[in-house]
């Protein structure tokens, strides 16, 4: 499957984000303070400088490959710094890809759409034209913070401006920003509260060091290991900060900017077994 900006939900979505921008510039901001104000020339500058980061970590996640398995990947179960493999669930071999004919590394799973194996795979999205895997992860969640906050601004703006009622406006002029507000209502509504509930799921997956597959599989080991009188534990929690330095990065002032240098290759990730393998080897 070809990335790109060429398929139909990535182009609803652009035409999306550009008419709730024109909408809230032109309309709601210009109607409540005027453009040429002070408080309109703000909240004009800052609403475009939340639409244009929200559109390049769209294009980001939308480009950026998720990660390839590389073709000569082989597990190494006799590395003593790699205490956890994933195997599979029936038989207990090393997890392979009949598919792609390769070892799966953890975490990496095969994506139907793609048709491939994609490195610490969450899910396919249609939105983006492409899976949201190791390396497009972290601007997928910045992109999905910034249009869940562009949404609630542009709807602060659009309620406060039918507060703010003109009375020299001409009946033409008003019938058609009536149509505008109540499209961009029908928008932002369902926008706000749907990309609220994804923002929602993903910041706990993140605090908890999960993927969307990991989540579901841990649901059936939890219930598994219950019932074997034993508790379960996600192999790749390390606690809340350490799960949020490892998908977001360690400086919190780059949190929320499409920077990925510190993913590594996603072959292997840490686990909080690591320590106990290493002081065991010695």
């Amino acid at each position: 499957m070809k990335r790109g900006f060429g398929s139909l939900p990535v182009t609803a979505v652009l035409l999306a984000i550009a008419f709730i921008y024109f909408s809230t510039v032109f309309i709601f901001i210009d109607r409540w303070f005027g453009l040429m104000t002070s408080p309109g020339i703000m909240n004009a500058v800052v609403f475009t400088g939340v639409a244009v980061t929200c559109v390049l970590n769209y294009a980001f996640a939308i480009l950026t490959d998720p990660g390839r398995v590389p073709s000569n990947f082989m597990p190494d179960v006799e590395d003593a710094e790699v205490p956890v493999h994933e195997i599979k669930r029936k038989g207990g071999d090393l997890r392979y890809c009949q598919k792609c004919s390769h070892f799966k590394p953890p975490r990496a799973h095969h994506c139907r759409v793609c048709k491939r194996c994609v490195l610490r795979m969450d899910h396919h999205c249609i939105w983006i034209n492409n899976c949201v895997g190791h390396a497009n992860y972290k601007v997928f969640f910045v992109f999905v913070v910034y249009a869940v906050t562009a949404c609630i601004y542009s709807l602060v703006l659009l309620v406060g401006s039918l507060t703010n009622d003109s009375q020299n406006d001409e009946q033409q002029n008003a019938d058609s920003s009536r149509t505008v507000y109540v499209i961009s209502a029908l928008l932002l509504v369902p926008l706000s509260v749907a990309l609220s509930v994804l923002l929602g799921w993903h910041i706990y997956l993140v605090l908890h060091n999960k993927t969307t597959i990991e989540y579901h599989e841990g649901v059936r080991a939890m219930w598994l290991a219950e019932k074997g009188g034993h508790v379960y534990k996600h192999p790749y929690d390390l606690g809340v900060y350490e799960n949020l330095t490892t998908v977001l990065g360690p400086s919190i002032f780059c949190w929320l900017c499409p920077t990925s240098r510190h993913i590594g290759n996603g072959l292997r990730f840490r686990t909080p077994y690591d320590g106990m393998s290493a002081s065991t080897s010695k």
